[in-house]
C-alpha cells in the first residue's frame, strides 16, 4: 500500500470543483489528490513549493561542493578584489 504523505486528502472531483477551497481548507499544508484512493498528485501552497525548491537547490549545491573538495589538485589563492574586477 502506498503511503499518503499529507494530512489532507481530496478526490480529483473535489479538486475540479474548487482547488482554491482545498488550499484554503488545508491552510499551510499539502493536499494529497486521490484517484481511486491512491495518491496521484499533491497540491501544495506556493510558499511550501518555494521552500522545497530551496532545499533541493541547497542539496545539489552541497553535492557539488563535496565533489570539489575531493579534488586533490593544489588550490589557488585568490583575493576577493581580483574576483570583482
Amino acid at each position: 500500500m502506498q503511503p499518503i504523505l499529507a494530512n489532507y486528502t481530496a478526490s480529483i472531483t473535489e479538486l475540479k470543483k474548487s482547488p482554491t477551497q482545498l488550499l484554503k481548507d488545508a491552510g499551510d499544508e499539502a493536499v494529497a489528490i486521490l484517484n481511486h484512493n491512491v495518491a496521484s498528485a499533491y497540491l501544495v501552497p506556493s510558499h511550501m513549493y518555494e521552500k522545497m525548491m530551496e532545499v533541493m537547490d541547497d542539496y545539489y549545491l552541497r553535492q557539488e561542493v563535496d565533489e570539489a573538495l575531493k579534488d586533490t589538485s593544489k588550490p589557488i589563492r585568490v583575493e576577493l578584489d581580483d574576483l570583482l574586477s
